[in-house]
């Protein structure tokens, strides 16, 4: 497999997105990257296929700005690039929630890593005790690929509808500690600034979400795959296309 797919995504106030995107469009193009971009005031959103190293030098590039040196990005393998056309795109939201007064950048709800949930799992609680709840802040169609088990999810069919499904059942998270979780992190990280600010007292986000999760510790307590939204169509635990997906 020669092809490099990663992703990665930062809360971050970007002032020039307009110079930003002409700057990136140039650059990936020259690359021969294919995927996409997405540009926000609240932040970057990034999901790009290509040679290692076109990879290495895109984010190479990121890095270099003062505002990116920390981005992360989550890599899986692939024969063939899992998109068709470089695009980078300008949006009102990195990930659409509709609270504007949401902002990441201005202090993050506490994270678990990888191997501390798998842990909790195994024991079934926490470090001090409590019972663990995941919480699905992915879209219907996401979670039919697959989720962790006895997870909780709203059967949601866009992230915008998850304040309103949370106000129905924040009584069900008293005296427990909520781990929130998505594909890759954005969406949880949101939807656990969301639950703090409406009081439900532990929650974390799953750092990385569940791409970070398999890369870290593989599919310990998770049933299914992960859906992609790429024309992999969903990952198995070992980051590979899932058996049954056909590459379109």
């Amino acid at each position: 497999m020669s092809v490099v797919n990663i992703s990665c995504y930062k809360f971050v106030t970007l002032s020039d997105r307009e110079a930003l995107r002409a700057d990136l469009v140039r650059r990936c193009l020259g690359l021969g990257l294919q995927g996409t971009i997405l540009l926000a005031p609240e932040g970057i959103n990034v999901f790009l296929a290509g040679s290692r190293e076109a990879i290495d030098a895109i984010v190479a590039t990121l890095w270099a700005d003062s505002r990116f040196t920390d981005l992360q990005p989550k890599k899986s393998l692939s024969a063939e690039p899992p998109f068709r056309k470089m695009r980078v795109r300008l949006k009102k939201e990195i990930i659409t929630m509709k609270h504007p007064l949401i902002r990441p950048e201005e202090g993050r709800a506490p994270s678990v890593a990888a191997a501390t949930l798998k842990q909790w799992l195994d024991r079934g609680c926490d470090d001090e005790g409590r019972p663990v709840v995941m919480l699905d802040t992915r879209n219907d169609y996401e979670i039919a690929a697959g989720s962790f088990e006895h997870a909780v999810d709203y059967g949601i069919g866009i992230f915008s509808e998850f304040p309103l499904r949370l106000a129905e059942h924040r009584a069900d998270y008293v005296g427990k500690t909520v781990v929130s979780f998505c594909t890759g992190g954005i969406r949880c990280e949101k939807a656990a600034i969301h639950m703090q600010e409406t009081g439900i007292e532990r929650v974390y986000q799953l750092e990385g979400g569940i791409l970070k999760y398999f890369e870290e510790v593989g599919g310990a307590h998770y049933r299914g795959d992960c859906f992609v939204f790429d024309e992999r169509e969903a990952l198995s635990a070992d980051l590979q296309q899932a058996a049954g997906r056909v590459h379109r």
